[in-house]
């Protein structure tokens, strides 16, 4: 009975984008699409909504304090009392100052800027620096703070052989990572530091996950 002979992959591994690997192909930029995502994703979280309570604020207070300088006005009159020389001056200024007048048009642009600013706050989602994660579970939800993931994949980074130092730029839908190298080729570094990075953007577990740009370089000569 002869034993099972032990057999070796000779293929060479794909790239974290499900293509060839780019230093192979001359002239190949060191830019590439974020990895699949993982079968085990039930559902996709959206963004998450800023609850804006400065703005929500900065535009309460005024109100507020206006609206109580008015009942107030109103309730003294009721109660037999004087108007105010304030809200005298603002009902005439109101009743004679014409349309075109410098002031009547600044008020009104300065009202119109505010609720265009009131509708982009309320139609947008916020929190830009707070990266959706993939919810296996739909009662589940989670973030990852952006300054976090770019520590996540500095440190990934910093574990290949070779690498000297590492700046991560992490945005929403891309990673730009800028590492220098002492030794060992740029080629071969740089081959290195595709597979980790895309391990670890996939360990992550955001749901969309930020496409690479990685670029190796030497360190500047001194003097």
């Amino acid at each position: 009975m002869s034993e099972p002979r032990n057999s070796r992959s000779t293929t060479r591994p794909l790239s974290a984008a499900g293509k060839d690997d780019p230093l192979e192909r001359p002239g190949a930029p060191g830019t590439h699409g974020p990895p699949p995502a993982q079968d085990d994703t039930d559902g996709r979280g959206g963004r998450f909504w800023s609850a804006r309570r400065v703005p929500a604020g900065l535009v309460a207070l005024p109100l507020v304090a206006l609206t109580g300088a008015f009942l107030y006005d109103i309730a003294a009159v009721r109660a037999h009392g004087s108007v105010s020389p304030w809200r005298d001056e603002l009902a005439r200024q109101l009743a004679e100052r014409p349309l075109d007048d410098t002031w009547v048009r600044i008020g009104a642009a300065v009202a119109a800027l505010l609720g265009l600013w009131l509708i982009v706050l309320a139609v947008t989602p916020g929190l830009r620096r707070l990266l959706p994660m993939r919810r296996p579970h739909p009662d589940v939800r989670a973030g990852l703070h952006r300054s976090a993931a770019a520590l996540v994949l500095r440190d990934r980074a910093m574990e290949v052989p070779g690498v000297r130092s590492v700046r991560v730029r992490l945005r929403r839908r891309r990673a730009d990572i800028r590492a220098v190298a002492h030794f060992r080729e740029l080629e071969e570094v740089r081959a290195d530091l595709d597979t980790a990075l895309a391990d670890a953007v996939t360990g992550l577990g955001l749901t969309r996950p930020p496409a690479l740009s990685v670029r190796v370089t030497r360190p500047r000569r001194k003097g």
